[in-house]
């Protein structure tokens, strides 16, 4: 692929033109499918918020008090920080999760499997609507790939959902 077969596609970005003067946008509190977020382990979430929003500019979109923290600063840029235990030696070197679809887990733990056995950890189904692969790279990198599950009011997951402030949106 050549650089004649890219286009311009900033309108989706938050990132203003690089001009003078340039306005950073304002922190974006909608709720979107996220395309991709970093999960930073910490073995003090309280300390961890209060850097990340006090000196990096985030702000905490929500959390689950004693799990997990979601931060975020301008659109797509968002970071979750969970709780880990007290030996993080263990951790892997950074992680990072990207969307999918659910008909692309298997196939990527298949391929993962095949080209890194023993990369995957079985895909699992979380409290918050979702199936999430994990694959550790030779570079001790914890990738996710998370796919959404169909919307259904009435599951398990929409109600723990809704215990924390999430909400389905208003039909059309």
């Amino acid at each position: 692929m050549g650089m004649s077969d890219y286009y311009n596609a900033f309108e989706i970005s938050p990132v203003p033109e690089p001009i003078p003067g340039a306005v950073a946008p304002e922190p974006y509190r909608g709720i979107y499918g996220m395309p991709m977020f970093v999960t930073v382990p910490s073995t003090d979430l309280a300390a961890s918020e209060k850097f990340w929003c006090e000196g990096l500019g985030f702000f905490n979109l929500f959390d689950v008090p004693g799990r997990m923290v979601h931060l975020r600063r301008w659109a797509f840029q968002d970071v979750l920080l969970v709780a880990a235990g007290e030996d993080t030696q263990e951790l892997p070197a950074s992680s990072v999760s990207f969307a999918c679809v659910l008909d692309e887990i298997e196939p990527l733990e298949e391929s993962c499997a095949k080209a890194w056995p023993g990369s995957t950890v079985s895909p699992r189904h979380t409290p918050w609507n979702s199936v999430e692969l994990e694959v550790h790279t030779p570079e001790n990198v914890r990738v996710i790939f998370t796919a959404a599950k169909p919307f259904d009011p009435a599951s398990q997951e929409m109600k723990n959902l809704a215990e924390i402030g999430i909400t389905a949106p208003e039909s059309e």
